[in-house]
């Protein structure tokens, strides 16, 4: 158990944990069942942030939790979001092309212009969900986000040969992997999640079309734009 957990830990954030040497694939497959729990300790902490700054303004509340998020993930899945951006747009519609694009690891404009426009996007409705106080969807995004890739690597394919996303796919317990998946959603909606859940869930059939139309699957890349943009849909959302 605590290999999977630390691996899911280590990847998904800049945590320090001890890693008593190479995973398994076993255990690297079986990581991604933890990849909800640690969106919630992400959550946690960044309410917890904003709950400590309480005197200062909304704006500078957000501000700082949005620092802190990009902080904790070490901006694995803005990397993501960036390359996935430049391949898709980039490409002109050829898979081989925008796969040897996600390889490339300068970022080209629409990378750039992809994540300023999410970063604004989770500045302006953090500030709007702090206003309110409304922590709990603050907790609930990450993990939501993070439930995601688990649907992502149960119904679309792996297109990249080797690599740690080729792992995953292919040692991925799916029974557990859907039950995880249904207790996420069902806790997200009892917790008052119900919109936040919804506007994930659309962002995600949403971009899984768009990555079997233009690549025929995921990849590690759209992996983690579909992470940032999951969060960013349940925060709209359910300030809308």
């Amino acid at each position: 158990m605590w290999g999977a957990f630390s691996t899911a830990l280590a990847l998904l954030t800049r945590v320090s944990v001890p890693i008593r040497g190479p995973s398994d694939p076993r255990t690297v497959g079986r990581s991604i069942l933890w990849y909800p729990a640690i969106g919630l300790i992400i959550g946690l902490l960044l309410a917890g942030l904003s709950v400590l700054a309480a005197s200062g303004s909304e704006m500078l509340r957000a501000a700082l939790v949005l620092t802190a998020w990009c902080l904790l993930t070490g901006g694995l899945h803005l990397d993501g979001l960036s390359d996935t951006a430049d391949a898709f747009i980039g490409s002109h519609g050829d898979s081989a092309r925008a796969l040897k694009i996600m390889k490339d690891p300068a970022a080209g404009p629409m990378g750039v212009c992809a994540v300023c426009v999410l970063l604004i996007l989770k500045f302006a409705v953090l500030a709007v969900h702090i206003s309110a106080e409304s922590w709990w969807l603050i907790v609930i995004a990450p993990v939501l986000g993070r439930t995601m890739i688990i649907a992502l690597f149960l119904t679309t394919p792996y297109v990249r040969p080797g690599g740690l996303g080729e792992s995953l796919a292919a040692q991925l317990p799916r029974r557990s992997a859907w039950i995880v998946l249904i207790a996420v959603f069902a806790t997200a909606v009892i917790a008052g999640g119900v919109w936040a859940a919804a506007g994930a869930l659309l962002a995600f059939v949403l971009l899984r079309k768009l990555m079997m139309r233009m690549i025929g699957g995921t990849t590690g890349d759209t992996a983690g734009a579909l992470v940032e943009v999951t969060e960013a849909a349940a925060l709209v959302a359910a300030a809308i």
